[in-house]
């Protein structure tokens, strides 16, 4: 089965960590996001995988190269202009002829993926998205199913007099290469405000598979920082490089050829990233640098 990695937005959200790099590849403990999102997918056996780029490309084509150091197989698909996020997926349709599995690379989780594959193939889906929930449904997509798991309503980032549910869309899609036939070329077109309304309009076999486990959009900085501590407090369990000896602590990493000496204070929790100069009398306490 293939996987398709979504990582070709701007992320205007998140900036500036975004000015001089993609989303994707902002490093998270020190590894870029997207790697980990490798690793889940590896971990299920899914080691063929096409990504969509668009936003500084050769970022993530000089770090993965052809997926052989991580053990995957890699194709890169880069629409010539914006599409989308189903607009783009329709740029790599040659490369997907059977049932393949969508997931944004730029969010943390440790879902059991095989679980929502075997769901969507046991109710015969078009198409299977993944719902987790959250406690602020409003800067997400509300999904409202059935007593089957079968969709019945979508609310794009509602008002609080709107929300009828608390259980969102999380970017992560099972889908039969038959949804092509939904997706026109050459138009920009999206997952959750086209695609999936039009599927409903149709009666299409449109599913939505609840999965309890850890999920993070690391849509801003605030998110990306709580991010890191929910990595260090142990809500999700994700590979991170071991700190340097002289620096050890269990809320502390820091990278390669990072200048930051003994004398420095350092409290809760902290990320230095590579080749980072903290320099004079720095006090650094729950950041990431």
């Amino acid at each position: 089965m293939k996987a398709v990695i979504m990582a070709g937005g701007f992320g205007t959200r998140i900036q500036p960590l975004t000015c001089n790099m993609p989303k994707p590849m902002i490093p998270l403990v020190n590894r870029p996001i997207m790697l980990h999102i490798v690793e889940l997918l590896k971990k299920h056996q899914i080691t063929d995988l096409v990504m969509l780029l668009y936003h500084q490309p050769m970022a993530v084509k000089n770090f993965f190269r052809d997926g052989a150091d991580f053990g995957v197989k890699i194709t890169y698909v880069t629409p010539l202009e914006d599409m989308g996020t189903a607009g783009a997926v329709k740029y790599a349709e040659k490369y997907l002829d059977k049932r393949f599995l969508i997931i944004s690379g730029d969010l943390l989780t440790d879902f059991n993926l095989k679980k929502i594959i075997d769901f969507h193939e046991d109710n015969k889906a078009l198409a299977t998205i993944t719902l987790t929930s959250v406690k602020d449904p409003l800067q997400f997509g509300v999904v409202v199913t059935d007593k089957s798991k079968r969709i019945t309503q979508f609310l794009e980032k509602p008002g609080w007099g709107e929300v009828i549910s608390d259980t969102i869309n999380t970017g992560i899609y099972v889908l039969e290469p038959e949804i092509f036939k939904y997706i026109p070329a050459q138009e920009n077109f999206d997952f959750s405000q086209d695609l999936f309304p039009l599927l409903l309009k149709n009666k299409e076999p449109l599913f939505g598979y609840p999965v309890k486990g850890y999920w993070r959009d690391i849509g801003n900085t605030d998110s990306y920082r709580e991010a890191h501590h929910d990595i260090f407090r142990g809500r999700i369990n994700v590979k991170i490089d071991e700190p340097k000896q002289d620096l050890v602590g269990k809320d502390l990493r820091v990278g390669a050829d990072a200048n930051l000496s003994n004398g420095k204070l350092v409290e809760g929790t902290v990320v230095i990233g590579e080749n980072s100069q903290i320099l004079g009398t720095a006090q650094i306490k729950d950041s990431v640098v």
